[in-house]
């Protein structure tokens, strides 16, 4: 596989951008929504506080697919588009079956699930990365985007997080977790409080592999705000620079 048939890093044309554009802010939405709905989420709820996580994490799969623009390129005979689409609509679908059938599934099929939506998670946020990095103006949709791409980075080490402690029981200590709390909901706080340099200490890695994922994901949430801000501002100065050039030349030429 080559780096161009995996699009990482590869050029994302301009057009393909603007027409995705108008379904950034949906986005931005849509990523908030599990965010919104993870403190209530309960297998032993009824109404919004069983079913509300899942009908939001099916909007963030939704919306992810239509507001990135499509994969191009194959991993062997298969379209990743194919398989970005794939990943969402399993992902989709087995974010119901804790809340219809409690915690019955096998774990090795709770971690295929996991699986499906952590890679899900891990080829939007690199989409958006793609995006940020290869759009030529800034406004108001694509800073929706990169605020959207913050909290998406959280969303995406929560699932990480969990598919480790449904490996490895012992990846981490999750201190004192309240009847009816889910796994997921968690190990999400902890991302979140990780990425945001708070570290509480309610939550800690109790392995190397959970003390190496701990570190990756302070250094790539330190990354991606740099990143971000240097992308935002190189765009915006030579959008101006180039307007100026537009606006000098019709001054001449009157």
């Amino acid at each position: 596989m080559t780096r161009q048939t995996f699009g990482i890093g590869g050029h994302l044309p301009a057009k393909a951008i603007e027409a995705r554009e108008n379904e950034f802010p949906l986005f931005l939405l849509a990523v908030l929504a599990p965010l919104m709905a993870l403190p209530f989420a309960t297998v032993e709820g009824h109404g919004l506080a069983r079913y509300g996580l899942p009908l939001a994490v099916d909007l963030l799969f939704v919306q992810s697919v239509r507001a990135m623009p499509p994969w191009q390129g194959r991993i062997s005979k298969l379209p990743i588009h194919g398989l970005y689409k794939l990943l969402a609509l399993v992902g989709a679908v087995s974010v119901w079956l804790p809340y219809l059938q409690g915690h019955q599934l096998p774990n090795p099929l709770r971690v295929l699930f996991v699986l499906c939506r952590a890679l899900f998670y891990v080829m939007t946020a690199v989409r958006v990365i793609q995006v940020l990095a290869n759009s030529h103006r800034v406004n108001s949709r694509l800073l929706g985007l990169g605020a959207a791409g913050y909290v998406h980075l959280g969303l995406t080490a929560g699932q990480l997080a969990t598919l480790m402690q449904l490996i490895d029981a012992d990846s981490f200590q999750l201190g004192t977790m309240t009847r009816g709390e889910e796994l997921v909901t968690r190990l999400s706080y902890f991302a979140f409080v990780t990425i945001g340099t708070l570290g509480y200490g309610d939550v800690v890695p109790a392995s190397p592999v959970g003390e190496s994922f701990v570190v990756l994901l302070s250094i790539s949430s330190t990354l991606y705000v740099s990143l971000l801000i240097g992308l935002l501002l190189s765009r915006y100065i030579s959008f101006r620079t180039r307007q100026s050039m537009l606006e000098g030349k019709e001054f001449v030429q009157k």
